[in-house]
């Protein structure tokens, strides 16, 4: 059984540093000095001298029976003659004084010699009676105490767990009850706080009514219950000057019996709650302060009937109040900076995966560690002209801040070229730029693929990156054959691309290399067991149904054992629909007045080919409008496509790179109205930059 001891103070007289730590009664009887003669406190019991086990109590040294006076035996009050200069005769036994016995117990008032448990009973806790803790009889004690607290409170990351080690740890060792208050908001490193000081109850602890029996652990009585776990409240304002903000203002803790600490309880308990604490030096206010402020307040208590606090008390509840408020302080400080890592790294992660036409997606992000939740992970899928999607994901080599911002920019590198319609080599080719101006030891892999729904093709091109896998329909899985090529930030490589079918219905994955390998595997193996894994899955479903994405993003995580993953893990997962070629109208148009005319009735028999009659008017207006715009600067022949989906989507393209900008006409202008137009009446429109001129775009609802 763990031992639950409180404290009792040497008495005078008796070295702190003796490993026995006896304490001494007072003579009861009228000492010939009287300045000599210690004081006994009103309504405490007189301790008796502790003797052997087994020998009856007998007299307080250095005195006799008869006259109480004091003895010499080497302990002469002469300077010249004390110890250090005199030397006890080896003959004579120091019989008078009697070895105290280090485990016993003094009695409490009212009790009876006989009633004192021996060293068994002591370390059992058998024969403890309501009121009878075993006290800290030594200052050594206190040490262990506050050594074993500190390691306790010490033990907790954040704000929860130290508050809990600060309350596990004072209850029931060293109070019955404990009430801990920090301040509402706690303010976090140097920034100083707004508005009035308010405290709030964060948790209380308690002795409970009954102990369990669980790991052999004895139960210990315990009084009835009492106003101790039903006192404070849960808000509190300090104001400026009261008695509360005084106590606070003087760090150090006190003892609520003052009459100034005693006007502080109603501040902090509420109106009465200072009735309910003891009096009799068995409540503590201990402040809270951190490295810059007071952050809060303990209140430690004892029960009326359990032995009062000792002056030395207030060391051991400075050290843990101590303890605690620096603990709350780098909790709270590490708290914000892990916030704000994690909000870096998720706002540098796309929030939401866009919904391009004909393709389908989902995506995973596990940082390294609940430690470490930011990396140089990420991946990104772009909408390109022609209803193209652009897939990418990377990995910047680290787990730092630093990571995650190269990350960052590396990714709107790419978002930006991808933006030009830039080819896949190209776009590493400007990523590998990028890196090497961002320092010389920047280093990260790539891949970028351009999926077309149209032409159900995918073309890919990789910087140093694992190769994607390919889950067909029928269930086959397969690793793609894409080189490799050098990792972005080696500088002075060129990189290759390569174009593969993309069937309708199959599932690319992109992903880093922290979900293929560990320390327990290498990539190729783990690669291995991916393509296994993926295979397996799409079984559940059958040949002609593929696996839902998300689901089938949850079982690839699986196969992550425990210990089996100490890096980053970006998941990117494409499920191909493609565009049926009868859901595609594609036409040329060479730049003359009769152009728009042609697109108009091109538009129209399209529209009712698909029985989308109902859009004529509307598609024919912007065509017309959109088309007009594009022969007027135009030198080469226009293109013009329509492609049916959840939406109508018309795509006409030009050789001009200059993008429209929607603006205002006068009311003198002859022209100017054909963008506000398609602004008005489509659902949604755009413009986008290519290499060879540019693309305006726009939607309309199909039904």
């Amino acid at each position: 059984m763990t031992e639950q001891p409180t404290f009792e103070r040497p008495q005078a007289g008796v070295d702190p540093a003796d490993g026995r730590g006896a304490l001494l009664r007072a003579s009861t009887a009228s000492h010939p000095h009287g300045a000599d003669t210690p004081s006994c406190t009103p309504g405490a019991g007189v301790l008796p001298v502790q003797a052997r086990a087994g020998e009856p109590p007998s007299a307080a040294p250095g005195t006799t029976p008869a006259s109480g006076t004091t003895t010499s035996s080497g302990m002469d009050n002469d300077p010249g003659t004390g110890p250090e200069h005199s030397q006890p005769a080896a003959a004579e036994p120091d019989t008078h004084r009697p070895r105290p016995v280090a485990e016993s117990i003094p009695l409490q008032p009212g009790a009876e010699p006989s009633d004192v448990l021996d060293g068994s009973e002591r370390r059992t806790g058998q024969g403890l009676s309501a009121g009878r803790p075993t006290p800290m009889r030594r200052d050594g004690d206190r040490l262990r105490f506050v050594g074993a607290a500190t390691r306790r409170i010490a033990r907790g990351l954040d704000l929860d767990e130290i508050v809990m080690g600060l309350c596990r740890a004072t209850v029931p060792t060293f109070s019955d009850a404990i009430l801990v208050y920090l301040r509402d908001p706690l303010p976090v490193g140097d920034e100083r706080p707004v508005g009035p000081l308010v405290l709030r109850l964060r948790r209380t602890d308690r002795i409970p009514q009954e102990r369990d029996l669980e790991d052999g652990i004895l139960p210990v009585p315990v009084p009835d219950p009492s106003e101790l776990g039903t006192i404070g409240t849960e808000l509190c304002e300090v104001r400026p000057g009261s008695a509360l903000a005084e106590v606070l203002r003087g760090v150090r803790p006190v003892f609520t019996d003052p009459p100034a600490a005693r006007a502080a309880l109603p501040e902090l308990l509420g109106e009465g709650g200072e009735f309910a604490v003891p009096t009799g030096r068995r409540a503590i206010l201990a402040p809270l302060r951190g490295r810059r402020r007071v952050i809060g307040a303990a209140l430690f208590l004892r029960r009326p009937d359990r032995i009062a606090f000792e002056p030395d008390d207030l060391l051991v509840a400075a050290q843990l109040a101590t303890h605690s408020a620096l603990g709350i302080d780098k909790a709270v400080l590490y708290g914000r900076e892990a916030y704000i890592a994690d909000e870096l790294q998720r706002t540098m992660l796309p929030e939401t995966l866009p919904r391009p036409t004909g393709v389908r997606l989902a995506s995973r992000y596990l940082p390294a560690a609940e430690t470490a939740r930011v990396g140089g992970d990420w991946y990104d899928a772009i909408p390109l002209p022609g209803s193209r999607v652009a897939l990418v994901v990377g990995d910047v080599m680290g787990h730092s801040m630093t990571s995650a911002a190269i990350m960052g920019q590396l990714r709107t590198t790419a978002q930006t070229l991808a933006g030009l319609d830039l080819p896949p080599q190209e776009v590493l080719h400007h990523l590998d730029e990028q890196a090497q101006r961002l320092g010389t030891d920047r280093m990260a892999t790539c891949l970028y693929a351009v999926y077309d729904p149209v032409a159900h093709r995918i073309t890919i091109a990789n910087a140093g990156h694992p190769p994607p896998v390919l889950l067909h329909l029928g269930g086959r899985a397969e690793v793609l054959r894409v080189p490799p090529g050098a990792p972005i930030g080696v500088g002075g490589v060129d990189f290759e691309a390569v174009e593969l079918d993309a069937p309708a219905g199959a599932t690319l994955l992109l992903y880093t290399d922290g979900l293929v390998e560990s320390r327990l595997r290498d990539v190729w193996t783990g690669i291995e067991q991916l393509r296994e894994k993926l295979a397996a899955t799409a079984q559940l479903t059958g040949p002609d149904h593929p696996p839902p994405l998300e689901a089938l993003c949850d079982e690839v995580l699986d196969m992550l054992g425990p210990g089996d993953r100490d890096d980053d893990i970006a998941l990117l997962a494409a499920r191909f629909d493609g565009i049926a070629p009868s859901d595609v109208a594609y036409w040329f148009l060479e730049p003359e007045e009769m152009a728009p005319g042609r697109a108009r009735r091109l538009a129209r028999r399209a529209l009712s080919r698909w029985g989308m009659e109902e859009l004529s008017d509307s598609v024919e207006l912007l065509v017309s409008e959109v088309v007009t715009n594009a022969v007027r600067y135009a030198s080469r022949p226009i293109t013009l496509r329509l492609l049916r989906t959840d939406v109508l989507r018309c795509e006409v393209g030009d050789d001009v790179p200059q993008l429209p900008r929607l603006r205002q006409a006068r009311a003198t202008d002859e022209g100017g109205r054909g963008l506000y137009l398609v602004n008005k009446l489509a659902r949604r429109w755009g413009a986008t930059r290519l290499s060879t001129g540019k693309v305006v775009w726009f939607e309309l609802n199909s039904g």
